[in-house]
């Protein structure tokens, strides 16, 4: 059986109304950006790149100005996917698979820098990202790299312990990872289909999605999962989660 374990790939603070626009702007909120590793016999897996690594430096001309005005980076100088595989003794050469949940800057920042690694991403999300008119950021994404472009479910190691799923909603080609790490206990890892259990709790819906009635689908069908015996939900950005992660290490057994 695979391990998991959780890394914090950046922080960002901004607006709550952004996540929660039932709430009136001016309470500013600070999320986790979270990325995992699994290390199964077969490879050792990123689920997703979190924020690129030198984006502090200059967030408007790395991440774009909209970005930037939105989206305060928070993150500590441990905080970015590099120096937390080597907190594991791993560097980006010993990642042979990478998943994207989707092409968003928070999610893919560093994808970059896994040259050696199969990228695995929706094709329909990779279609919408090179759609004329997209908005997605090309310099994120368009670079490379050995993507492999997935249509729905997909057992990344062939023996059902990793699974793509998709969840689109959030963006058209969003996709989860269901990690079973023991005989009756895995993990189901939402991204940004699902941002906290707040949002599953009162079926909110934040400002950025691509269509409403597909992401509160995406949601009722991780919440299902979650209610199986032994399965946790890890949510895209909750702060109070995360906090039980790290007190843990963020070590999922």
């Amino acid at each position: 059986m695979p391990r998991l374990q959780a890394l914090c790939c950046g922080r960002l603070t901004f607006d709550r109304s952004l996540f929660f626009p039932d709430e009136s702007p001016g309470v500013q909120t600070t999320v986790p950006v979270p990325g995992y590793l699994v290390i199964h016999p077969k490879g050792k897996l990123l689920f997703d790149t979190g924020i690129a690594c030198n984006a502090a430096s200059d967030p408007a001309g790395l991440l774009g100005e909209r970005i930037a005005r939105l989206y305060r980076l928070t993150g500590g100088a441990s905080d970015n996917v590099i120096a937390q595989l080597a907190l594991h003794g791993l560097a980006p050469e010993d990642i042979t698979h990478v998943v994207s949940s989707h092409l968003h800057f928070d999610h893919c920042g560093c994808n970059s820098l896994f040259p050696r690694a199969r990228i695995f991403v929706q094709r329909a999300e990779m279609e919408a990202a090179r759609a004329p008119g997209s908005t997605y950021d090309r310099r994120l994404w368009d670079l490379p790299l050995d993507y492999q472009l997935v249509d729905g479910e997909h057992d990344i190691f062939g023996d059902g312990s990793v699974m793509l799923i998709p969840t689109p909603g959030h963006t058209v080609g969003h996709q989860s990872l269901v990690v079973q790490v023991s005989r009756d206990r895995r993990y189901v890892l939402t991204a940004d289909a699902c941002y906290s259990k707040e949002h599953m709790d009162r079926e909110v819906l934040p400002t950025v999605r691509w269509d409403a009635t597909t992401m509160l689908e995406s949601m009722a069908k991780l919440r299902r999962l979650g209610e199986q015996a032994g399965t946790r939900v890890l949510y895209g950005h909750d702060p109070m989660q995360w906090i039980e992660v790290e007190a843990a290490g963020g070590r999922l057994e």
